[in-house]
């Protein structure tokens, strides 16, 4: 079995490359996670174009991967520039989404450590984790797999009429996988 697939007591999961023809299904799973609220600050339901766009501006050490089971796409994680600054070439910023059926199931820890591997192989050493305050069961997951909390910012965002808590984490890689890319 290759290091981008893994087995699960239930099925077997897969974790790839997101494709073109998964932007659909990209969209309809973080289009649950808005509609749900308090887990992303956005507010504007996500279509198959919307996914592609965002696909088509990422540099070549972004990436977006999907979860497939049986064929089926039931999560995706990215791993994003955290700034354009060339300064902050050592750090990149990633988020998972799961379907809401497809949760503890045990795809998503499988899915961040994948993530984690391309980070070091895409040259950084530094990532960052923004979590909303009041997702308990993420914050867990991210210190679970090796996350820190480093800072809340208290009152950061405001959507549906709520106020919401950013909680800041940071997993660091070993220095020497660090490749500078200027």
């Amino acid at each position: 079995m290759s290091d981008t697939q893994s087995a699960t007591p239930r099925s077997s999961l897969k974790i790839r490359p997101a494709e073109l023809e998964d932007c659909g299904a990209i969209a309809s799973i973080y289009n649950e996670a808005i509609a749900h609220g308090g887990i992303t600050m956005d507010g504007q339901l996500q279509t198959a174009e919307d996914i592609q766009a965002l696909l088509a501006k990422f540099n070549q050490r972004e990436v977006l991967l999907v979860a497939e089971v049986d064929s089926s796409v039931v999560g995706w994680g990215v791993i994003k520039r955290y700034s354009d600054r060339i300064g902050y070439q050592v750090c990149c910023e990633t988020s998972v989404y799961l379907s809401f059926s497809e949760t503890g199931k045990g795809y998503g820890e499988p899915l961040q450590r994948s993530l984690i591997k391309r980070v070091s192989e895409l040259g950084y050493y530094h990532i960052i984790a923004k979590i909303l305050g009041n997702n308990q069961g993420s914050i867990r997951f991210h210190q679970r797999l090796g996350f820190t909390v480093v800072g809340i910012q208290k009152d950061i965002g405001y959507i549906d009429g709520t106020w919401h808590d950013v909680v800041i984490l940071q997993y660091l890689l070993p220095k020497k996988l660090f490749r500078a890319s200027n």
